[in-house]
């Protein structure tokens, strides 16, 4: 039996290292057991390398198996994303008029800088503003945008004591800082990429037409803020200012959820 399984490692052996190497280490090993630890020697060495060459296909097969999924999350395309915005704006803001509609658009690619070119005069508006004694509605806060890089943070966190007023002004005025507000050919096929889905939802709205002429000429000009139309501002109540979505979930949020 053992000559059987001899003859079988021999052959296996011979096969493995060619006819030419096999008869010329024959030639040089007379012991019949070196042969043998070399037979074996040899297919562990064979052993290994099959293993670790099956081992790197799995791997890479893995991989690109991982690669080529695709999360949920990553099929809604730019235009999903703005429609989806564009149905929150209108389900929550039906008052909303176009410019509105393009201010809340703007304002999550160029932030409150506008509003902050004076620091001190912002600051005396914004106790202004809290002084007043009409209602403070809307959201405690809600994202802008499509991209949600800035958030619209009602003025109540401050009128309700949730968050002081030294807090919240210093947290809107670093909002600015190392914002870098897009091109105007930019931004422009931004807003013709939104304004293309607003045309391809079928949405329209009040004085619609005038809102449109008075944007394309600031546009012309080179202006493209915007503010609230009227009827906006008197049927919603909305005070707010804009916080960017870093700083607002560091440092303004966490005080909110104290509360809640």
């Amino acid at each position: 039996m053992s000559e059987v399984i001899y003859s079988i490692l021999i052959a296996g052996f011979e096969a493995l290292l060619g006819p030419v190497v096999y008869k010329w280490l024959k030639k040089r090993i007379k012991r019949q057991w070196v042969v043998i630890v070399l037979i074996v020697l040899f297919a562990l060495l064979g052993a290994i390398i099959l293993g670790t060459a099956v081992s790197v296909l799995a791997w890479n097969f893995s991989k690109d198996n991982k690669q080529s999924e695709i999360k949920p999350e990553q099929t809604m395309t730019v235009a999903d994303s703005i429609s989806e915005a564009l149905d929150y704006q209108i389900s929550h803001y039906p008052s909303s008029q176009y410019r509105d509609v393009y201010k809340n658009f703007m304002q999550d690619f160029f932030g409150p800088g506008h509003i902050l070119a004076d620091t001190a005069a912002s600051a005396r508006y914004l106790r202004h503003e809290l002084a007043e004694e009409g209602p403070f509605e809307g959201p405690l806060y809600e994202k802008t945008g499509f991209r949600g890089n800035f958030y619209r943070v009602n003025l109540s966190v401050i009128k309700d004591s949730i968050v002081p007023f030294e807090l919240f002004f210093d947290t809107f005025v670093k909002s600015v800082q190392g914002i870098t507000p897009p091109s105007g050919e930019d931004w422009m096929k931004t807003w013709s990429l939104i304004d293309s889905v607003i045309t391809v939802k079928g949405i329209h709205f009040v004085d619609e037409e005038s809102d449109r002429q008075a944007l394309q000429s600031q546009f012309a000009e080179g202006n493209y803020i915007a503010h609230h139309s009227r009827r906006f501002n008197d049927s919603v109540h909305f005070h707010y200012r804009i916080i960017s979505r870093k700083n607002f979930e560091t440092i303004i949020l966490p005080l909110i959820k104290e509360r809640q």
